[in-house]
């Protein structure tokens, strides 16, 4: 299978080309649509604040370029800053639009629950709890924990969309959400050791199976 992985230079590139290519995944990292053109799948990393992002996909062509891959119904998967592009919009720094492909909103932990302060960003290994199984997820994962890094999260979204969620000071952070052939993992699957590399595996045969 040929993956894409979309370099709009805010990615940890290394690490997501390595993981798919222990996966037998024979892997392009460009900016070129007409190489994404020739793809089965791609994947959209992602590190850093949202509005630069934001702005790099509208400087590169590659947002108008990406709502042709949801109208194409191309397989599209969104990893960590990657996933909260796909929403409405975010308020980091200020308020911007991102990709609509998602209902909801992305915004910053507050740091404080129930009159207790707690830490942000989220960092560490979260238990990742399934609330609706895709059809690319068949199978229940022996390991229960992904590695998180952020300091936002997605609020406001449809709860048909959400695939699985992790407890954070009694927040439910979407860690995993799907759409038709968009999906999103706000964790990194590619740091998350034997459960990302079964969720990543296993939306790679769901991919394929279509």
């Amino acid at each position: 299978m040929k993956v894409g992985v979309i370099d709009y230079g805010m990615g940890n590139l290394f690490s997501v080309e390595q993981a798919l290519k222990r996966l037998g995944c024979d892997v392009i990292v460009t900016a070129d649509v007409n190489e994404l053109d020739a793809t089965d799948a791609l994947l959209l990393p992602g590190v850093g604040a949202f509005p630069d992002a934001m702005k790099r996909l509208a400087d590169t062509n590659l947002a108008s370029y990406l709502q042709k891959v949801k109208a194409e119904h191309r397989p599209l998967l969104g990893i960590c800053l990657g996933m909260q592009l796909l929403f409405d919009d975010s308020d980091e720094v200020s308020l911007t639009k991102g990709l609509g492909f998602f209902k909801g909103s992305i915004q910053r932990f507050s740091g404080e629950h129930e009159g207790k302060q707690y830490r942000v960003p989220h960092m560490g290994w979260n238990e990742l709890v399934v609330a609706n199984r895709p059809a690319w997820l068949k199978d229940e994962a022996q390991a229960k924990h992904v590695y998180f890094v952020h300091s936002f999260y997605a609020t406001g979204m449809d709860a048909n969309e959400l695939v699985a969620y992790a407890d954070y000071h009694g927040i439910k952070v979407p860690g995993i959400v799907t759409n038709g052939a968009i999906t999103g993992m706000q964790f990194h699957p590619e740091k998350s050791g034997e459960l990302g590399v079964y969720l990543l595996d296993q939306w790679l045969k769901g991919v394929a199976a279509c």
